[in-house]
């Protein structure tokens, strides 16, 4: 008797299950229900709708009555509802296209020399690169220290075995390093280093309206201006250069249209007279961010976006008007991901962007420097051969001669 009990009810759990499990199929295989609009309430004039707002309770039969929004006498910024768009005080009909540190530009550098009206030339600028051939200007025992400060970011900095970050680790151990050089150079003591500034940047280019705005990394500002790096032919001879263009492709694409902006704003981020007032190098850290990286291409178009930024707002300050600059401003870039680096020089030349002939800017640009192969916690072995040592390898010391010799320019 007890085993047919037990049969019987496997049996009656069976059945039940199969039947949820149909009906569960049956219920996931209907159309999901269409969410009515709500009705739109019509208005009679001279028609008032009898309410229970007076009673204070539900009625029914009564209609429920519309109160006034309640507004709070004090500001709070928890409950701050701002008003459209078109109703603020900033409003504009004609946009403005804004380039910020998240902007992917799809044609890369092409699309920021045409935004910058600039003309690129490929490789180190050799005139910053005598700078170091002298044995004063290099740091003692320089190899092995800079092998150093790559193995305390790589290794000894941290407890994972393949560090998420480190570039920003790398690249201060080797600003520290260079650092080392001011009892030599009183020049470099005339330098402050900033980290999270914003800029703000406006232009015309053609009819529209642009903007370089936002926060793209850390900062070295100077007491004094870096001397030009184009001679005056050089700079006279981009009159001749045609820009590149890329029809049919706009060059306002994957930049943000904006409605609400100021017209003219321009600011390097610093307030008032300020004691380093002229920019010196930007330093930028691919992938960062973990949650944004940019392409190579990409993030080489926003150094140069940042570099014509910061330069044009500082020669808002110093002439106002759109015109030739009889001392251009220059200006420089390092960006690394902890392994490769990319060095920039710019100069601008002229703030006169409307059209495309006249005096252009100009770029000095050296794409992708290794500073080591690879770097690595334990041996790698293919087929029972060793491919990669443990440690640092393939370490090329003239990718830190160009990083040096950009941060001793202006104080040799």
């Amino acid at each position: 008797m007890v085993f047919l009990r037990i049969c019987v009810l496997t049996t009656t759990l069976i059945n039940r299950l199969q039947v949820r499990h149909f009906c569960r199929s049956q219920i996931s295989a209907r159309k999901a229900r269409t969410v009515s609009e709500p009705k739109e309430k019509v208005h009679i004039p001279g028609l008032e709708m009898v309410t229970y707002g007076e009673r204070m309770h539900y009625v029914p039969g009564l209609s429920k009555p519309v109160f006034p929004q309640w507004k709070r006498d004090y500001k709070d910024p928890q409950y701050f509802r701002p008003p459209p768009s078109h109703e603020m005080p900033l409003s504009r009909e004609t946009p403005c296209y804004v380039f910020n540190q998240r902007t992917n530009a799809l044609e890369g550098v092409r699309q920021a020399l045409w935004l910058t009206k600039s003309t690129a030339v490929t490789g180190f600028p050799p005139l910053l690169l005598s700078l170091t051939k002298s044995p004063a200007n290099q740091i003692p025992d320089q190899e092995n220290r800079v092998l150093n400060a790559i193995k305390h970011a790589r290794f000894w900095d941290t407890t994972e075995g393949r560090p998420a970050k480190y570039s920003k680790t790398l690249l201060f151990n080797l600003l520290h390093l260079c650092a080392t050089l001011q009892s030599s150079h009183p020049l470099i003591g005339r330098r402050m280093f900033t980290e999270k500034y914003s800029l703000a940047a406006t232009w015309k280019r053609g009819e529209n309206l642009f903007q370089v705005r936002g926060q793209n990394g850390f900062i070295f500002n100077s007491m004094d201006p870096l001397p030009r790096v184009f001679g005056k032919e050089q700079v006279s001879d981009t009159a001749d250069h045609a820009l590149e263009t890329f029809y049919p492709i706009s060059p306002t694409v994957d930049l943000q249209e904006v409605y609400v902006y100021k017209e003219e704003v321009n600011c390097t981020g610093f307030r008032g007279q300020h004691y380093y007032p002229h920019t010196h190098t930007l330093y930028f850290l691919e992938g960062d961010d973990t949650r944004f990286k940019l392409p190579p291409e990409q993030f080489r178009a926003k150094m140069i976006m940042f570099l014509f930024g910061n330069a044009l707002a500082r020669a808002h300050m110093l002439y106002g008007t759109w015109r030739v600059l009889d001392h251009p401003i220059t200006i420089q870039a390092v960006g690394t991901n902890g392994r490769l680096f990319q060095f920039i020089v710019f100069q601008l030349n002229t703030t006169d962007l409307r059209g495309d002939d006249g005096i252009k800017n100009q770029v000095w640009m050296d794409e992708d420097a290794e500073l080591y192969d690879f770097a690595k916690v334990r041996p790698l072995f293919k087929k029972k051969q060793l491919k990669v040592p443990a440690g640092v390898a393939g370490y090329k010391p003239e990718t830190f001669t160009k990083f040096l010799a950009l941060y001793l320019h202006g104080a040799v």
